[in-house]
Parts: C-alpha cells; sequence; structure tokens
C-alpha cells in the first residue's frame, strides 16, 4: 500500500512540474532578415504614398487653375457681350431717331 500511495504521490508531483513547464511559443522566431525586409517593404510603401499625394497635390492646383481662368474668361466674354449689346442698343436707338427725323422732314414738306 506504502509503494501505490508513493507512486500516485509521484505521478502527482511530475505531472504538476510537467504543467508548469514553458510552453512552445504558437509564433515562430522570425528571422533577421524577414524583418529586414518587411521594413524595407514599409518604407517603399511610404515613399509611394507620399509620393501619390504629390501629384494628387499637383492636379489639385491645375483644376483649380484651369477653373479660376475659365471663370476670367467666362467674366470676360460676359463684358464683351455686354459692350456688344449696349453698342447694337445705341445703334438701333440711333436708327429710329433718324427714321423718326426723316418722318418729320418729309412730312413737313
Amino acid at each position: 500500500m506504502n509503494k501505490l500511495i508513493a507512486t500516485l504521490v509521484s505521478t502527482l508531483f511530475a505531472s504538476a512540474a510537467f504543467a508548469q513547464a514553458p510552453a512552445t511559443p504558437s509564433t515562430p522566431v522570425t528571422a533577421p532578415a524577414t524583418v529586414k525586409a518587411e521594413v524595407k517593404a514599409e518604407k517603399k510603401v511610404a515613399k509611394a504614398e507620399k509620393s501619390e499625394a504629390k501629384v494628387d497635390a499637383k492636379a489639385d492646383a491645375k483644376v483649380s487653375k484651369a477653373e479660376a481662368k475659365a471663370e476670367a474668361d467666362k467674366a470676360k466674354a460676359h463684358a464683351k457681350a455686354e459692350k456688344e449689346k449696349a453698342k447694337a442698343h445705341a445703334h438701333t436707338t440711333e436708327t429710329k431717331a433718324d427714321a423718326k427725323a426723316d418722318v418729320k422732314a418729309s412730312t413737313t414738306k
């Protein structure tokens, strides 16, 4: 009986010690070359994003410049049209005045 109790106690201690042993890491240890490759890839991505942002900024500047030019051209064309309209109106008024003068001259004779 003593041997049986001794065996049970020793297996109890052995299983407790085995349960407390550090487990093998679930994530494999990465090699330094892999880490370097990841850092290099991250740098390339950052550089590409910076370049893309620069291109976007240039495109936005071009668009705003084109919009400003179009607005200026529109204002210029509008002013020119108003000037032509005023000129045509003055010419029409002048023609009407000449016609009235001709009618008066022809009726007074």
